[in-house]
């Protein structure tokens, strides 16, 4: 009736939960692509022209908050990482890519312990 399913090695996708944030103007309001842009400049800035053939996929945005769900190959996941880490500045403006969460699993983001109420 049931099959198990047990998952060896490492998977084909990574998942990051990751938030913009301005030092000038927080309450700025980036569309999707504009952010989209912004992470293919911090991955030209550390890797050159090859660190913008590594595919990003935006899977949720909210624009608001500029929070994003993002997927990667899992062996892009440590270039990406560090390109958004050390990322400073968009146009003229201090920004910094706060990283919340990274999961070989898309379903490990859906819930954070950190913020369950009990």
């Amino acid at each position: 009736m049931y099959k198990r399913i047990v998952s060896k090695g490492a998977t084909e996708f990574a998942y990051l939960k990751v938030t913009l944030d301005f030092e000038e103007d927080p309450n700025e309001a980036i569309d999707v692509v504009t952010f989209k842009t912004i992470i293919i400049d911090a991955l030209r800035s550390l890797f050159g022209l090859a660190g913008t053939s590594i595919n990003v996929d935006i899977l949720k945005y909210e624009e608001a908050q500029r929070n994003a769900v993002l997927r990667v190959h899992h062996s892009s996941l440590v270039k990406v990482w560090g390109s958004l880490t050390l990322h400073g500045i968009h146009r003229e403006q201090r920004c910094a890519f706060r990283v919340k969460q990274v999961s070989s699993h898309l379903m490990a983001l859906a819930g954070n312990s950190r913020d369950a109420v009990f």
